[in-house]
């Protein structure tokens, strides 16, 4: 057997690890995910709420959450025309289609001139290029399952000047697991070049996870395997601190009250003016966070269900509760 066949045998035996194992330090898979808390937490009927970013962000303005704002939707294709009314007076903005998934469809323009509207990466893009963008989003190219979607704007995420050099060409975001009204755990998604500017793991976004205590860096990983410093930028991730924690543990728990799920994703970014401002609520939210974190979520999802006064329990009763049982350095 060659030395390249026995190397790969090594790289495989590595990455995969045997069910049981997984199981033995308390790994959420995603058939028990499915069956034993997005069904039984999360009623049918509520699903709209989140998997329509539109309907979305109309509850989350009722509830007057911070969010960016909404600059302007696109529902039909002659309402393209009335793009450059919408965005004239914006410096920067972002188009997104109410039902894409993983990043599809977002396009960010950081600012506009003469030259036409840039992006982060530099590229320049004209009037035509924004409204095809629009037609293809209404058309249902970004959407679940191609149905016909709707366009929308909202204005520019200013990133806090605090994660300089911890991504690459796009927005981070912190990801909050929430139980029941109970922050369990928590990563931030730091874009890359092989993610193309998206804070999506899958595409090659790091993971870093995060202490729900304190919102300090535990561990990093990209493609699932640890790595220490940011791929394009080379800082040092593991002295990552997300500020303003204790706001950002506040806004994701208080989702549970503001959608009626009871399990939920809440993708969360900070604006260097505004602060923590939440981006999406997610009904399905992925296991890759057990991953960034090096823990299962199952132990911590059993111990909020052996809890026997959860209804009496206040907002900040459930976040001191968290801090206290979940974090790594307590």
């Amino acid at each position: 057997m060659s030395l390249n066949v026995l190397n790969w045998l090594k790289e495989v035996k590595s990455r995969y690890v045997h069910p049981n194992k997984l199981a033995k330090i308390g790994v959420l898979g995603m058939n028990e995910r499915n069956i034993a808390y997005i069904s039984r937490y999360n009623p049918r009927r509520l699903y709209p709420l989140v998997d329509d970013k539109l309907q979305t962000k109309e509850i989350v303005l009722e509830a007057g959450v911070n969010a960016p704002d909404l600059i302007g939707t696109i529902t039909e294709q002659h309402q393209v025309d009335d793009l450059l009314d919408i965005i004239k007076n914006t410096a920067g903005f972002c188009i997104k289609p109410a039902h894409g998934s993983g990043g599809k469809g977002i396009l960010v323009v950081t600012g506009s001139d003469d030259f036409g509207y840039h992006k982060a990466n530099g590229q320049i893009l004209k009037l035509a290029d924004l409204e095809r963008h629009v037609s293809n989003i209404l058309a249902g190219l970004f959407s679940l399952g191609g149905r016909t979607d709707v366009a929308i704007i909202e204005a520019l995420i200013q990133f806090d000047d605090c994660f300089n050099g911890y991504t690459f060409e796009g927005v981070p975001d912190t990801r909050v697991i929430v139980f029941k009204g109970f922050p369990v755990m928590a990563m931030m998604r730091l874009s890359t070049s092989d993610s193309n500017g998206k804070a999506n793991l899958h595409q090659g976004a790091v993971g870093v996870g995060l202490d729900i205590g304190n919102g300090s860096a535990v561990r990093a990983v990209q493609f699932d395997r640890p790595v220490m410093l940011h791929p394009d930028t080379g800082r040092n991730l593991l002295d990552l601190q997300v500020p303003h924690w204790d706001q950002l543990l506040h806004l994701a728990a208080s989702c549970y009250e503001m959608s009626g799920l009871g399990y939920l994703g809440t993708d969360i970014v900070l604006d260097r003016k505004k602060g923590p401002m939440l981006l999406e609520l997610n009904a399905r939210p992925g296991l890759s966070i057990q991953v960034a974190n090096g823990v299962g979520l199952l132990p911590r999802l059993k111990k909020i269900e052996s809890l026997t006064n959860v209804k009496k329990m206040t907002l900040e009763q459930r976040i001191a509760f968290s801090k206290e049982h979940f974090s790594r350095r307590s």
